[in-house]
């Protein structure tokens, strides 16, 4: 069974790439988060789970 690549050229784009440093990730504050839960739960009267319509 023939194969799909050789194993010499694995990796070969992600070499390639330059490296560059990651950015700060920051959450919202508190009270933005309750608001926007607010919001989903009284205002677009959302249900809880993964099928909220």
């Amino acid at each position: 069974m023939p194969t799909h690549g050789s194993l010499s050229k694995a990796g070969k784009v992600r070499g390639q790439t330059p490296k560059i440093q990651a950015q700060e990730k920051t959450k919202p504050n508190p009270k933005f988060r309750s608001r926007r839960n607010y919001e989903k739960r009284v205002v677009l009267q959302r249900k809880a789970g993964q099928n909220w319509m």
